[in-house]
């Protein structure tokens, strides 16, 4: 099935409104339950930090590339924007980032809504994708997500603090 932007902002709210279900479910202890063990050796917290993070970023490229541009510089070190971006989101709690979270989707939502079906072909550079059209990065955005929470629950069902989801 070929996507069209109505198709994409569907699937990008549907995977927003599951993100949202999952951290809400997450218990106390779930939140700086350590999920990755290299890097920033980033918590639960600190992953949606990224996601929030992440859909201000993905916004912006989009938004280059429909207006003609390259999309994300050239030369970009994804791993070293990230940390900063997550370290300049520590102090948020974790209600305050879900609420940007969810803010921040709803706008992404609404820009992919106002796309031409002409406008998922252009090409542009993405950090972690190189150059790919334009479809192909908005679906990395939710898919993104997916893989992250996806790590989330390994890292609580090793622990303590499971997910109700």
């Amino acid at each position: 099935m070929a996507e069209t932007p109505p198709r994409l902002c569907e699937r990008l709210s549907e995977e927003g409104r599951r993100t949202v279900e999952f951290f809400t479910s997450l218990e106390p202890a779930g939140w700086e339950s350590q999920v990755y063990a290299e890097g920033g050796r980033w918590s639960a917290r600190q992953v949606l930090a990224h996601f929030v993070s992440a859909e201000i970023g993905f916004r912006q490229i989009i938004t280059d590339i429909i207006n003609g541009g390259e999309g994300a510089p050239e030369g970009l070190d994804i791993d070293r924007f990230n940390e900063s971006q997550v370290a300049q989101m520590a102090a948020m709690s974790c209600d305050d980032l879900l609420a940007q979270f969810e803010q921040n989707r709803d706008l992404t939502v609404e820009l992919v809504g106002r796309m031409e079906t002409g406008d998922l072909e252009k090409v542009g550079r993405h950090p972690f994708l190189g150059r790919a059209r334009l479809d192909e990065i908005i679906k990395l955005l939710y898919r993104h997500n997916q893989i992250h929470q996806r790590d989330i629950r390994r890292a609580l069902a090793a622990g303590a603090g499971k997910p109700q989801i």
